[in-house]
């Protein structure tokens, strides 16, 4: 779901790249990468897109009991 959202955002869709890695105590982290060009449309104006990718990732880890970061790697 977060690959298709980070992808819908930007210019390099083929360049997206998401990671998912599960920590000890339960957590999961979702790494996004993407093209340099298309950073700053993932970050959106003061953080609001990344912040709303988080909000959605996190409302669907809820009903699965888990919990999640999503973090953008450049």
């Amino acid at each position: 779901m977060i690959e298709t959202i980070a992808r819908a955002l930007v210019d390099v869709p083929e360049a997206v790249q998401v990671r998912e890695m599960e920590s000890a105590n339960g957590r999961v982290l979702y790494e996004i990468k993407v093209d340099s060009g298309d950073i700053g449309k993932i970050i959106g104006r003061q953080g609001r897109v990344i912040k709303a990718i988080r909000a959605v990732a996190k409302a669907c880890a809820v009903r699965d009991g888990k919990k999640v970061l999503v973090e953008l790697v450049e």
